[in-house]
């Protein structure tokens, strides 16, 4: 290794993936916790075509002010909203692409019970195929 030149250590496609799957698995847990609550839902209607203050926010609610910057804090760590500085002021939008690890394991979901659905519902078709040509 030549002086200057920065350590890294190898890794392999497997490790990768493990390392990217694991990183997918945290993010969706933090989205469903972050959404789990339906206060944090409806600040993200708020911010969805807009872009608010933590102030702006909070007088839309009856809780404190406090209250909806944890609410905000979580929904960040969760990639769901984006925080700009402004001055003194927090800005919150929405971050559509912050669902998106959240909608690759649904839909990862989803095609594995529709492929075993199918996989079935051929199974089933040839029984009765075959049962058919049995009693001819």
């Amino acid at each position: 290794m030549t002086r200057g030149a920065a350590c890294r250590t190898p890794t392999t496609p497997a490790v990768d993936t493990y390392i990217s799957l694991r990183y997918s698995t945290y993010m969706v847990d933090h989205i469903l916790r972050a959404l789990a609550e339906p206060r944090r839902r409806d600040i993200l209607e708020l911010v969805q075509h807009a872009e608010l203050s933590a102030g702006q926010i909070a007088a839309r609610f009856d809780v404190t002010q406090p209250a909806i910057s944890q609410h905000l804090g979580v929904l960040a760590e969760a990639g769901l909203v984006s925080v700009r500085r402004a001055g003194t002021r927090r800005l919150y939008r929405a971050r559509p692409e912050g669902l998106d690890a959240l909608r690759r394991d649904l839909e990862e979901v989803w095609d594995e019970h529709l492929q075993r659905l199918g996989d079935e519902a051929g199974a089933a078709e040839r029984r009765a195929t075959a049962r058919a040509d049995h009693s001819i």
